[in-house]
């Protein structure tokens, strides 16, 4: 019989963690402040906006939103990262993606401080993953790992398979994993006999953005799936890249969609604007 990984209650236990340091540096005088910058009127991203201010309201992290038009130009964005870059009291920066077109994404991410790079995306902060350094870690790969040890799964010495290599999701939970003495294989695309390889993972992570894609001929038996995607079907109900009716028996752990990992990438998020106030150095 397997079990469901709870999103929603381990991502409440650690906003309620991040919600007593807060109160503590508070008690000495020290407020957390995090930027967020919306740019354009995408639906998607005013809903997730709202949630972080949500969140930071909620384990008392102060939050300044700065909501810039559609015609917002490129150095328009620039200048103001450049000058929340050098405000004292703002310890965090979050640009919530995707900018309008003609904005490269890149160079603004990039520009970010990597000491106030809540979202763990500058290629200093994912160097410094890379080679065990302290720094921010990606908000979703890092609340998969806290969802794995929080519901007492061993990593240490299991076979894990991550399908999916993107920058956000794929790349920084191989990296994390290694870090936790797994021995990793990342699947995408191009990997031939897909199957075969995800069927010998103790652990699956799956994020590739495809529907119910990972049905039972590619789980094996007892293993821990953890499925990153969400998507939308007619009907507006929730699936995951994980057909989840046919793989759950199959599992000893699976994480549900949604109220799986979905919850924990805000929680984690709130813990970065905490670890942002130690690399600070204030």
């Amino acid at each position: 019989m397997y079990q469901l990984i709870d999103g929603k209650a381990i991502s409440a236990t650690i906003k309620d963690e991040v919600k007593n340091e807060i109160a503590k540096l508070k008690n000495l005088g020290r407020e957390v402040t995090l930027a967020v910058v919306l740019v354009g009127n995408d639906p998607a991203s005013a809903v997730y906006v709202g949630n972080k201010k949500k969140a930071c309201e909620y384990v008392g992290i102060r939050s300044l939103s700065f909501e810039m038009p559609e015609t917002t130009s490129e150095d328009e964005l620039i200048k103001l990262i450049d000058e929340l870059n050098g405000r004292d009291d703002v310890d965090g920066i979050l640009v919530q993606l995707p900018l309008p077109s003609g904005i490269n994404e890149e160079k603004i991410l990039d520009r970010i401080s990597p000491l106030k790079d809540v979202d763990g995306f500058h290629p200093v902060n994912v160097g410094k993953l890379v080679i065990g350094k302290e720094g921010f870690v990606s908000c979703t790969p890092a609340g998969i790992i806290e969802l794995i040890k929080r519901s007492n799964i061993d990593i240490c010495g299991k076979n894990c398979v991550v399908v999916g290599r993107s920058n956000i999701v794929g790349k920084p939970m191989a990296a994390l994993m290694l870090r936790e003495n797994a021995t990793v294989t990342v699947c995408h695309s191009k990997t031939v006999n897909l199957k075969e390889v995800t069927s010998k993972a103790d652990i699956l992570i799956v994020a590739i953005g495809k529907p119910k894609f990972i049905t039972e001929e590619f789980v094996k038996d007892g293993a821990v799936v953890i499925d990153v995607g969400i998507h939308r079907l007619e009907g507006k109900k929730l699936v995951g890249d994980v057909d989840f009716d046919s793989v759950c028996e199959k599992t000893s752990f699976i994480t549900p969609v949604p109220g799986g990992v979905g919850p924990m990438t805000i929680a984690m998020l709130m813990k970065n604007c905490l670890t942002a106030v130690s690399l600070n150095g204030k």
